[in-house]
């Protein structure tokens, strides 16, 4: 009886162990594809909002660790990535947040050429109203495109705003918090990019959280 118990225990430790070993390969495969789509649409994104022919260097691959709470929305790092041309800056995508939107944290990125016009911005994440708010999707409306060309003329620029607060950009039909929690966003990434250009860029290169 006790060696039929032994052996069944040995049978189910060893059962347990491959379960185990096969949980954790599947896990890393898992996790290597996972890490690879997100490069992907990573780069993608970041060939949307700064032209290619802009920079001669992997951007994707050229970043910094940036925080600010009061401009990037949140106090957890996010990545500021620099566009460099002849070993010159000339560009930078950088990664911010808009803690007031209708239904939570909206996450997005912005690219900024050295004099502080928008080259193109992108939503990377958020949890808006489908139907209302999600029109900050490029797939669902070209609303984002609004904001490529335009610069900042100091803090209180009366058109960094949406037209019902007397600003220059659209709101959304039934939806005026997310589009202006959004404009709030690209326009504080503005002035923090205009505060801390120098700043990036002699930054140490660290593309942590890739």
């Amino acid at each position: 009886m006790k060696t039929s118990m032994t052996k069944n225990g040995l049978i189910l430790a060893g059962f347990a162990l491959v379960t185990t070993f096969v949980v954790s390969l599947t896990f890393q495969g898992t996790k290597a594809k996972i890490a690879q789509q997100q490069q992907q649409e990573l780069v993608k994104v970041l060939s949307q909002i700064i032209p290619d022919d802009n920079y001669d260097s992997p951007l994707y691959q050229h970043c910094v660790q940036v925080s600010s709470e009061q401009f990037l929305g949140t106090a957890s790092t996010q990545r500021a990535f620099i566009a460099s041309k002849n070993n010159e800056p000339v560009a930078m995508a950088i990664e911010t947040t808009a803690p007031d939107g209708y239904s939570g944290d909206i996450h997005l990125i912005v690219g900024i050429d050295k004099q502080g016009k928008v080259l193109g911005v992108r939503t990377l994440s958020h949890q808006e109203t489908p139907g209302l708010g999600d029109h900050i999707e490029l797939r669902k409306s070209d609303w984002v495109e609004s904001f490529k060309g335009r610069v900042l003329s100091g803090q209180k620029d009366p058109r960094w705003a949406v037209k019902k607060d007397g600003g220059s950009f659209d709101q959304f039909t039934g939806a005026t918090i997310t589009p202006r929690a959004y404009v709030k966003a690209v326009k504080n990434t503005l002035i923090y990019f205009q505060y801390h250009f120098d700043e990036i860029a002699a930054s140490q290169i660290s593309c942590e959280g890739q």
